[in-house]
């Protein structure tokens, strides 16, 4: 089992989001574990506060330090050892699918979702072990980063979904896009599934996947591409479906002759 537990001022967002579908059958079957920790609940304020004004000014407020490495001590108390604790920030680095392989490598996560302005430097000095990001771009809190970690991270555990190829042949596994998906019915305004796909010759179809799932990258994410060592079978397949100029453009993404 692996477990996620969640330092947060927003613990009930997760109960209604974590609780659905793919992650909350993983939960009733014992494969994933979430827990929240309500950072409030360590406030030693009367009115629970948990944050106040930062030193040398500035707009907004700060998480303060006790409630959160109080909060995060109970967790340590509990289970006898330190866990990777993650705190959810736009300065971290950036979540992507190698991240999230690494990640599941860990029996237990500690993620800390920081509000308002920030928490205090100290906590992440004592306690944070990595700070990561799912973009660049802020939002209101860590909890909706908090929750995509926690999705992406579980659907490589074993036994979350039904097979592994339901996340091997996903965007992102291998470093391409996935290849265009199509079910019933055959025609739909005109635009029919691809003849390839209705004839049930396996090694073609999966040949025609891979060929799709490289030009789809090559076409919408071409820096993925770049990070990519391309064999000649992929090489060649990808230029079987490119005009001249693409073929000249993949030429100076990957630095090789077509």
């Amino acid at each position: 089992m692996m477990k996620f537990d969640v330092l947060t001022l927003f613990p009930e967002i997760f109960k209604a989001v974590m609780g659905e579908s793919i992650i909350g059958r993983a939960q009733g079957n014992g494969l994933i574990e979430i827990n929240t920790i309500n950072i409030r609940d360590f406030s030693k304020d009367k009115h629970r506060k948990v944050d106040d004004y930062p030193y040398g000014g500035g707009n907004g407020m700060v998480m303060m330090v006790q409630p959160i490495y109080d909060a995060y001590a109970s967790i340590v108390e509990k289970c006898g050892y330190k866990p990777r604790v993650i705190y959810m920030s736009p300065q971290g680095k950036t979540l992507n699918q190698e991240l999230a392989r690494q990640l599941k490598e860990n029996e237990h996560l500690v993620l800390l979702c920081g509000h308002y302005e920030g928490i205090d430097e100290r906590v992440i000095e004592e306690i944070v072990d990595e700070e990561i990001s799912i973009g660049d771009y802020v939002v209101t809190g860590g909890e909706l980063p908090a929750m995509v970690l926690i999705d992406c991270v579980s659907r490589l555990v074993p036994g979350v979904l039904s097979n592994e190829g339901s996340f091997s042949d996903e965007s992102h596994f291998e470093g391409l896009l996935e290849y265009p998906q199509y079910t019933r019915p055959y025609e739909f305004i005109n635009r029919k599934v691809p003849d390839i796909l209705m004839s049930g010759h396996h090694a073609n179809i999966n040949r025609w996947r891979r060929q799709q799932a490289l030009l789809r990258t090559f076409r919408k994410r071409p820096d993925l591409l770049s990070e990519l060592e391309l064999d000649k079978q992929d090489t060649d397949l990808i230029g079987e479906v490119l005009d001249d100029s693409e073929k000249l453009s993949l030429k100076s993404i990957k630095g090789r002759k077509m």
